[in-house]
């Protein structure tokens, strides 16, 4: 049975709503995130005993922690400390594996290969697994958190651009750019590269969820972020023994992570639908 024309016009549609709620909240999110990198109301690692489990109050909006320290301005420095691990994670990663995945994919030989063997080997293990044997060697810590993860995530996009350019490398317009004698650079970053980014942009949010997930999950388990350094996880770690006495402490730094990774699947969405 053929798609009928309205159909297409309720994916496209779909595919806006899911963008553009999805940008909403990452945009929301960011900016919080970002102010949370040069900017607190307090110190967030100040200790004020008189103010332990205060309530919430206009001078303490998200209420205080069991050690007095202000949660708004915790919840602002660990979401900004998150940021920077997943923006880190999908730099070396991201990056390193789209380059990979253009070079391999469009050359092909034993290159593709050796990588792709490789592929083999690490897509037997859960990442979340690989990365705890890099913290293992490199020990805990915010920026051996980003290399770790970072890492870890080359092999999944260098599998996915490959599967891309090697879809593209012998389209049409590509053979087109070599037979004008287009070098095989420009055929790559001017030519593939912007026909796979939808793919690409869609692989980065959902990388960007991965890496906010594993952070929170490696931190709340004491093996990622470290003090005074706040995180989202290591938040949530501290104050679970006392959810009841300081709700804001878990709910708070929860209702972030749970709105940037809503934010970016809806983008994800968005590219994909």
């Amino acid at each position: 049975m053929r798609p009928k024309k309205g159909d297409f016009k309720k994916v496209k549609k779909e595919k806006n709503y899911y963008f553009i709620s999805g940008g909403i909240l990452v945009t929301v999110v960011t900016v919080f995130m970002l102010v949370g990198l040069f900017y607190t109301p307090y110190d967030s690692e100040a200790m004020d005993l008189s103010l332990k489990f205060a309530p919430f109050t206009l001078a303490h909006p998200f209420g205080c922690d069991q050690f007095g320290r202000d949660v708004f301005s915790r919840v602002l420095k660990g979401s900004g400390t998150t940021f920077l691990v997943a923006a880190g994670t999908l730099i070396i990663g991201g990056g390193l594996g789209t380059l990979l995945g253009l070079f391999t994919g469009y050359f092909g030989g034993w290159p593709d290969e050796v990588l792709m063997r490789f592929n083999d080997l690490v897509v037997a293990f859960p990442n979340i697994l690989l990365a705890l044997i890099f913290i293992s060697i490199l020990g805990p810590g915010k920026y051996n958190v980003i290399l770790a993860l970072g890492i870890v995530f080359i092999p999944s996009f260098a599998r996915l651009v490959r599967s891309e350019v090697i879809v593209h490398r012998d389209m049409d317009y590509v053979k087109s750019v070599r037979l004008m004698g287009g070098s095989h650079l420009r055929i790559l970053f001017v030519h593939i590269l912007p026909n796979i980014k939808g793919t690409l942009f869609s692989a980065l949010a959902i990388g960007f969820n991965n890496a906010v997930l594993s952070e929170a999950g490696m931190s709340y388990l004491g093996i990622g972020v470290q003090p005074p350094d706040a995180s989202i996880g290591r938040m949530m770690s501290e104050a679970q023994a006392y959810i009841f006495a300081a709700p804001g402490s878990v709910l708070f730094p929860g209702l972030v992570m749970i709105l940037m990774v809503l934010g970016f699947g809806l983008l994800s969405d968005g590219c994909s639908v």
